[in-house]
């Protein structure tokens, strides 16, 4: 089967997020006020073929310890949809 995965990518809170606080303190100077507590990560999109989602999600934390995240210090929210008509 063939799955569309998104892969979410943060600092742990506590953590210091300079681009998160450089987006913020630019923010009013912009003219958009009342917005605060502003944490930057990354976004990844892929297509990934597993037996089912569970496998998908499975193999996909397995990336993301090994290769597209710091466990120390980030964290990944993984969302995994089944691709309509993918066989």
């Amino acid at each position: 089967m063939k799955f569309h995965a998104v892969i979410d990518v943060q600092l742990h809170p506590g953590i210091a997020d300079p681009q998160g606080s450089t987006i913020e303190r630019a923010l009013p100077t912009l003219g958009f006020d009342g917005m605060s507590n502003v944490r930057a990560g990354k976004s990844i999109h892929l297509d990934i073929e597993a037996a089912d989602a569970a496998t998908a999600e499975a193999q996909l934390a397995e990336v993301c310890e090994k290769f597209l995240t710091n466990p120390v210090i980030e964290d990944a929210k993984i969302s995994v949809v089944e691709v309509a008509g993918a066989n």
